[in-house]
């Protein structure tokens, strides 16, 4: 039986999927890396791949990648990634991975949409778009059942929209960003040190410290003008969170809608969908395992 594997590259990790043809999924992975040390993620996608390739009995059919910046008009790198993983930018992956075949790479927030859209929770949507939330703010739109690219291929970043125009710029140089409001990347300055992860923040939270909750509720607000503002961009039927953040359940998404109550233009009556993605952090690898599955 034929399958793909699907490579999803992040700040800290790298998550795996391989799908059979028709779309099932057949095995994942999710592996920590040390961001400091020198092209080691790189290594761990090649170790996955082997890993994976060495379960099933044989060679996947094709390898898709995504990673955080902009990918290349040829997709076969990463052409700008301001600020993070040293060595990303115009690593050629089909030469790197020596694959027979190549290796098509796109951008992590428009892998994520495309596993969603295509997959599950925006299936049934021709207009919808999706934040990751992780180390950074990751995104991606579908409009009008086409995945959004833009002029360059930039279009999706939505982590990088200014909420506070007098705010420290964030790795794209704009301003008080959605990304820097409530990414793994500035938790520890927001808290005042006290948090090193966006989880350790959530759990201090819910067991009731107070100085925990007033940080975690701000940053869900930020979230909430964020996405608000987008819906008037973009006029979307459905809005999917995923990412490593999404995985704090109602602790997220309750206080989310409620600031969306509040926030959001209906000036039709219908209420924009809220969805947790159905994917969870897998999403960006189910997308680059579809992509690879096109010829």
């Amino acid at each position: 039986m034929a399958y793909f594997i699907g490579i999803d590259l992040g700040g800290s990790s790298v998550k795996a999927v391989s799908i059979s043809s028709s779309g099932e999924k057949l095995a994942d992975r999710n592996v920590d890396f040390s961001a400091s040390e020198k092209m080691q993620w790189a290594d761990c996608v090649a170790e996955i791949i082997r890993d994976i390739e060495t379960e099933q009995g044989k060679p996947a059919e094709a390898v898709g990648l995504s990673a955080p910046g902009l990918a290349a008009p040829d997709e076969r790198s990463i052409a700008c990634m301001p600020g993070r993983l040293e060595g990303l930018v115009g690593l050629n992956w089909t030469e790197f991975l020596q694959r027979d075949t190549p290796v098509p790479v796109l951008n992590d927030g428009h892998a994520a949409v495309l596993g969603e859209s295509t997959l599950h929770a925006g299936r049934a949507a021709d207009n919808l778009f999706m934040l990751t939330l992780g180390t950074g703010v990751g995104g991606g739109a579908i409009v009008n059942g086409q995945l959004l690219r833009g002029h360059i291929g930039r279009a999706g970043h939505l982590g990088h929209i200014s909420l506070d125009p007098g705010g420290a710029p964030d790795i794209c140089g704009i301003p008080g960003s959605l990304e820097d409001a409530i990414g793994n990347c500035t938790v520890e300055a927001r808290s005042n040190g006290r948090f090193q992860t966006t989880h350790d923040l959530i759990a201090a939270h819910l067991a009731g410290d107070e100085f925990a909750t007033k940080v975690w509720l701000k940053s869900v607000k930020a979230l909430a003008a964020g996405i608000a503002g987008l819906i008037n961009v973009l006029d979307p039927e459905t809005v999917i969170i995923g990412g490593g953040i999404a995985r704090a359940g109602e602790a997220l998404f309750q206080p989310l809608r409620e600031h969306l109550d509040q926030m959001e233009w209906s000036p039709t009556g219908n209420k924009v969908r809220i969805e947790p993605a159905k994917l969870g952090e897998f999403a960006g690898a189910h997308g680059a395992a579809r992509r690879a599955a096109i010829p």
